[in-house]
């Protein structure tokens, strides 16, 4: 017996007639009757009983039936998934990003991405950019994103799409410094600074910036991201260097209710983040959508408050300007 021997059994027990079913099947009088005939064949037993022009089922037809509707069923179900997982409509996503933009950007992505779909399984994780870095390079995650650095020791199993954006001053609107259209390091020179811890790469560039043009680097404040920082800074107990998403984030969440404002350093300093991609594992097509449309909603989020954009990838120690 076959699908289609199956699938004509089922609509002649629903209808009673060759016709019938040849016409709801779109399908010749002939073909069904073969089609009949051959699973009859293949069983060695008649499952109808001819009565003029209908078709009366044996008992042992019903029995048949409750079984050839679960296997069409279930065929059905398959097929209908496998065209949501084709589609990107459905699946799993397992993602891993660092905190700033987990606290709100990346879920508000996420969540519009996927929308009211119950087919999609999401677990997204808060981990550091090192955390990321190891997950994507065990292959445990579809993707991650994650502040870049460059990879030591042994060869990365991961590559990575980087975007850059101009960095930002933060400062409360009543700082001296507020009037002007933009900032240097040296304006900074001794001013209090809140700043990330002093492992994070970034911090240890800040302070290559302020020593190169002789500026003194006051620290007073320290958090892990940069959002924490911001009710410090819309108190006036410090300025800081803060990346573009976290400007993007304020400007969503006005959580400084407009008492910070952000300006441009004249000598750009950039922001580097990375989707890191793991090299082992075969994307599904969901997990290629919604990277794909994150590093859309990333560039488009950097171009809106004019962090000037720029992208490029690496992969097996080679690097690639986009």
């Amino acid at each position: 017996m076959n699908l289609t021997q199956l699938t004509v059994f089922r609509e002649v027990m629903e209808t009673g007639s060759i016709s019938q079913t040849a016409r709801k099947l779109n399908r010749t009088q002939p073909a069904i009757s073969l089609a009949l005939k051959n699973l009859e064949k293949s069983l060695g037993l008649a499952l109808f009983e001819r009565k003029g022009r209908r078709l009366v089922p044996v008992p042992e037809a019903h029995y048949l039936l409750a079984e050839t509707t679960d296997i069409l069923d279930r065929l059905s179900t398959i097929s209908n998934t496998m065209a949501g997982l084709i589609k990107g409509h459905s699946g799993s996503l397992n993602i891993a990003t660092m905190p700033g933009p987990s606290a709100f950007l990346f879920p508000r992505f996420i969540s519009e991405s996927v929308g009211e779909n119950p087919d999609i399984r999401i677990t997204l994780s808060t981990r550091s950019s090192p955390q990321i870095m190891e997950l994507a390079g065990t292959q445990n995650i579809d993707f991650g994103f994650a502040d870049f650095e460059f990879s030591t020791g042994r060869q990365s199993q991961y590559s990575a799409e980087i975007i850059c954006g101009d960095c930002f001053c933060a400062l409360d609107r009543e700082n001296p410094l507020a009037a002007k259209n933009s900032v240097k390091i040296s304006d900074l020179d001794g001013v209090p600074m809140g700043g990330l811890h002093t492992t994070h790469p970034f911090q240890s560039k800040v302070r290559q910036q302020f020593q190169a043009v002789s500026a003194n680097y006051n620290p007073n404040v320290t958090c892990q991201y940069f959002l924490p920082l911001i009710p410090f800074v819309s108190s006036g107990q410090c300025c800081t260097i803060v990346d573009p998403l976290t400007v993007a984030t304020e400007r969503e969440l006005n959580l400084s209710n407009g008492r910070v404002i952000f300006l441009p350093f004249d000598d750009p300093l950039r922001y580097e983040y990375a989707i890191l991609k793991p090299e082992h594992r075969p994307p599904s097509r969901l997990a290629l959508k919604i990277r794909a449309g994150w590093k859309v909603e990333v560039i488009e989020m950097l171009k809106e408050v004019g962090a000037n954009p720029r992208t490029r990838v690496i992969s097996d120690e080679r690097e690639k300007q986009g």
